[in-house]
């Protein structure tokens, strides 16, 4: 999946990159509203764009997305407060809006949201499965109830499927950046193991945690 970010600060362009990057996404990095709009038509999944940028600004780019490219997720970042901004980036159709300063961490988790909604299900096994749109964990037909924590944990795999997810990944990620211990983790899976097939989590001595090999997602 390739994600278009417009970011005029390069070291903040980088940090983003870099984080997308290592959840397995492609970036592409623009500087300059004008380059940006010149490549628009690459094949991009997803666009970060900030407001105020050299060249053409990311709301008049955010336009021109949205006559084109109507169902692909679009994210403002921007240090403009100005409730008129706002307003008008949610009425041409952005699908998030996230004000500087911000931690990557929650740039993350907002961006995972939106791409992992092209993702339908990940299929456990021949009776589980959770639906990434809907937050939904499924024992058959019947609705199985997830604590936020256990849904953020599933959906950390949601772009890099078979990663080995550590625990200073999953503090980050699942704790939303609050500092927890390795008893919590623990406790965590182990509260999620009775909830869907406990062979699911594979335990990665001395680094974490992956999802087993026959786990899938359509």
């Amino acid at each position: 999946m390739k994600i278009l970010v417009l970011e005029d600060n390069e070291r903040l362009a980088n940090l983003i990159s870099q984080a997308l990057k290592k959840e397995s996404y492609e970036v592409d990095n623009f500087y300059d509203g004008e380059e940006a709009l010149s490549s628009l038509e690459n094949g991009y999944s997803c666009f970060i764009l900030d407001i105020n940028v050299p060249g053409i600004d990311g709301i008049s780019i955010l336009e021109y997305i949205r006559m084109n490219h109507k169902d692909t997720p679009c994210m403002i970042i921007s240090s403009n407060h100005d409730l008129e901004y706002i307003q008008k980036a949610y009425e041409i159709g952005c699908d998030d809006y996230i004000k500087k300063p911000f931690y990557i961490f929650e740039l993350m988790q907002k961006v995972n949201k939106l791409c992992a909604n092209q993702k339908k299900m990940l299929i456990l096994d021949s009776e589980y499965k959770y639906d990434y749109q809907n937050r939904v964990l499924y024992h058959q037909s019947k609705d199985i109830e997830l604590t936020k924590k256990e849904i953020l944990f599933l959906e950390l795999f949601a772009n890099n499927l078979h990663h080995v997810a550590t625990y200073s990944e999953i503090e980050e990620y699942v704790w939303e950046g609050e500092i927890t211990n390795l008893t919590n983790i623990r406790a965590l899976i182990k509260r999620l193991r009775k909830k869907i097939p406990f062979e699911s989590i594979v335990i990665v001595k001395g680094l974490g945690y992956s999802l087993n090999k026959a786990v899938r997602i359509e």
